[in-house]
């Protein structure tokens, strides 16, 4: 592996809260995966680089204020789980849940992404 499991993550996720989505996408493998959170109660697969990229194109079009903060990380060889607080502004009003991400880092980028949430 070219970086740490965690370094890569961190990089994914100061990525992510710039809402840089060249960044987010040259940190993830060209066969990645993610898991949304929604729709309940399983979520969407979304996988590949175009797939992956259109979804966080739209995601940060939709949620201009978007904003992830980790609560912390526990890293396991090429796994990484994440628990954080996701906040945002929706009309005016703010709002935020809590939730985890399951990381697998492949060649020293993430492979898969996998979320979860609380409620």
């Amino acid at each position: 592996m070219s970086d740490s499991t965690e370094a890569v993550i961190e990089r994914f996720n100061e990525a992510f809260n710039r809402h840089d989505v060249d960044a987010i996408m040259n940190c993830m493998t060209d066969d990645c995966v993610f898991e949304n959170t929604r729709p309940a109660p399983d979520g969407s697969r979304i996988a590949g680089q175009a797939a992956v990229r259109a979804f966080w194109e739209d995601f940060f079009r939709r949620s201009p204020r978007a904003r992830f903060e980790t609560e912390e990380t526990v890293v396991a060889g090429d796994r990484c789980i994440v628990r954080w607080r996701y906040s945002w502004v929706r009309d005016g009003t703010p709002g935020h849940v809590r939730g985890v991400d399951v990381f697998r880092v492949r060649d020293g980028k993430v492979a898969e992404k996998l979320s979860y949430v609380k409620g």
